[in-house]
């Protein structure tokens, strides 16, 4: 067995090891009927409290990784495009895709929240309209979005992992590198050997994956335990359902240009979709997901430049997600919003969404800062945080599956996808 199946594998047992754990866990220490009312007994918080530093260790580790390994390869894929024309078409190309499928996804998440009404069927106390959420909301104008994308100093966006900084830095620095042709060879030469080393010090890193995945999993069912599911099944049911439609959405665009290259793509990329799932953070599988699209034949310096956009610019899940949850929270108040004015929310998240890529819980924050602007109560979030990480994994796993086939449509569209390589790695996948 090919070692990204082994993983795959590991990953999966330790999704089931950790539910199972968690659990176990919860049934010998909890010995009361489940109450929420009830605080969780000492032992229950601090095995919770233990177990997830699996997962803090790992998480810390990708993001010790992040910052140079987007930097190193986006300036050589972009050094290597070799001008400032090409740089353009290639993100002029890359942007289209992106703009077009975070319309998709809200849109989806739009008429599936009218169809299935999750809202109205939820048999829930609600909470106060001025809760305190704990979620601090954010809105944001077109010089807040300004003074975010641009960095004060690149030492500090690598030294907070503000991805989005790093990408204009790192293209500008790209480009300049492409203008004066040899004289930054030496440069570009170095930067080329960071990335193979930090692409090296990435296998290491994700061999704990697995680890991380299993005390996620493990401090979530412990302290929540599984009636958190029974509560909210209905909705969380509607919204998985919905990231499956959106799935499907995903696949039939790529299908477009991908042909039948779409199914060998996404049984490249199971890996690292399933290591966002586990561990709910995309950002975990940027590695994986890289090295798995450069193995499937999608050219290097695509897959440099499009996938470190792509996570601030393109995640559908999350995307979906925000329009979705938005209009629960206002079908749960009873609160009714005409078809312009679900619209007008849909754009203004378009925009918000954008600039706050690296935010924690970003889909929490930008729908806080959404929900008064349409006199929604802002303490509706108090309903979906108790599951937040159970959506979050769902959310985190979509935004790998529609970054992964952006980068290959692009590389599709420039020439630059080795459709022999991706039909010969679908064959050994499947002999595999």
């Amino acid at each position: 067995m090919k070692r990204p199946n082994r993983l795959t594998l590991f990953i999966f047992g330790a999704m089931l090891l950790g539910v199972l754990t968690g659990f176990l866990v919860r049934a010998v220490y909890i010995t009361f009927p489940a109450n929420p009312a009830r605080p969780l007994p000492p032992t229950i918080i601090a095995f919770s409290d233990n177990i997830s530093l699996l997962t803090d260790m790992f998480l810390l580790m990708i993001k010790m990784i992040i910052a140079p390994l987007v930097f190193s390869t986006l300036v050589v894929g972009v050094a290597k495009l070799g001008d400032l024309k090409a740089v353009g078409r290639i993100g002029g190309k890359t942007m289209l895709w992106f703009v077009s499928a975070s319309l998709v996804s809200l849109f989806l998440g739009m008429v599936l929240v009218n169809l299935l009404k999750p809202g109205l069927s939820l048999n829930l106390p609600l909470p106060d309209a001025h809760a305190n959420t704990g979620v601090e909301g954010q809105t944001i104008s077109l010089k807040g979005f300004i003074h975010h994308l641009i960095p004060h100093s690149i030492v500090d966006a690598m030294a907070t992992n503000e991805i989005l900084q790093i990408v204009v830095f790192a293209l500008f620095f790209g480009v300049g590198a492409a203008a004066i042709g040899e004289q930054a060879a030496p440069v570009i030469k170095l930067l080329d050997s960071v990335a193979h080393i930090m692409l090296k010090v990435t296998g290491y890193v994700m061999n704990f994956a697995p680890l991380a995945v299993f005390g996620a999993l493990a401090s979530v069912i412990a302290t929540q335990g599984l009636s958190v599911l029974y509560v909210y099944l209905k909705f969380i049911g509607q919204f998985y359902l919905g990231l499956a439609a959106l799935w499907m959405v995903i696949a039939f665009a790529g299908a477009l240009v991908l042909r039948n290259a779409t199914g060998p793509l996404l049984k490249r990329i199971v890996s690292p979709v399933l290591m966002a799932f586990g561990t709910a953070s995309s950002e975990a599988a940027y590695p994986a997901t890289m090295e798995q699209l450069e193995e499937f034949g999608c050219d290097k310096r695509i897959v440099s430049f499009v996938l470190p956009l792509g996570y601030s610019f393109n995640l559908d899940g999350s995307m979906m997600y925000m329009t979705f949850a938005s209009l629960f929270i206002a079908q749960a108040y009873g609160i009714t919003l005409s078809f312009d004015k679900q619209v007008t929310m849909l754009l203004v998240l378009m925009l918000t969404s954008k600039g706050i890529a690296g935010v924690p819980r970003a889909s929490l924050v930008v729908i806080a800062g959404t929900l008064p602007m349409f006199h929604i109560p802002e303490g509706g979030l108090v309903l979906l945080l108790a599951i937040d990480h159970l959506l979050d994994m769902g959310r985190s796993a979509t935004n790998v599956v529609g970054n992964a086939v952006a980068a290959a449509v692009v590389s599709k569209w420039e020439g630059a996808l080795d459709m022999q390589a991706a039909l010969r790695n679908a064959h050994k996948i499947k002999q595999g």
